[in-house]
């Protein structure tokens, strides 16, 4: 692959580590050989960096495996999942999950990226149905629209919840942005 062949998304190995293109722009000055702006993100520490490159100048193609898995339980080193297929059992240190493990339950789906069969990425669902561990408990004749309140799921997350939200109820997260979506009847 070269640079000129760049496109957002694409994956590709650069001194030995991977990075994905986040944005890309080919650039074609009055004077002088045509170059390739590019910022890029190493997909392992999540680092993102700027650089220009000549449009003919070679790169290695890396391909990024995703797989679903189902998260077992976690303990204080790992994050324990299983191939559904195999039933193969993983473990990935618990440092590349934290950020999963606020919308993650035992049993759940989630999607883990590799490389080389090295995982270095565990992505929850977009939308998971959690159930509200602690919050104020809700005054009659709230409505949605007049505010909100801090809120503890059931995996320890906080999040802000409507007014009428109360302890034991189950709702709907985006974990993109970790905001409530809706209330589950």
């Amino acid at each position: 692959m070269t640079a000129g062949e760049f496109r957002k998304g694409v994956t590709f190995e650069k001194d030995g580590k991977v990075f994905r293109v986040v944005d890309f722009q080919h650039v074609k000055p009055g004077k002088g050989s045509a170059f390739v702006r590019t910022k890029y993100k190493n997909v392992v520490t999540g680092q993102v960096l700027e650089e220009s490159f000549n449009p003919t100048e070679k790169f290695l193609d890396a391909k990024i495996e995703t797989k679903e898995y189902q998260f077992l339980y976690d303990d204080d080193d790992f994050c324990y999942f299983m191939d559904p297929e195999t039933f193969e059992q993983i473990q990935i240190n618990k440092e590349d999950c934290v950020d999963a493990l606020k919308y993650i339950i035992p049993e759940m789906m989630v999607s883990i990226q590799s490389y080389k069969e090295v995982p270095f990425s565990v992505d929850p669902p977009n939308f998971v149905e959690l159930v509200i561990a602690e919050t104020e408990p809700g005054i009659q004749g709230d409505t949605s629209k007049a505010g909100n309140k801090p809120a503890v799921l059931e995996t320890g997350a906080n999040i802000l919840v409507p007014l009428f939200i109360s302890t034991g109820d189950k709702i709907r997260v985006d974990t993109r942005t970790g905001e409530y979506m809706s209330r589950i009847k």
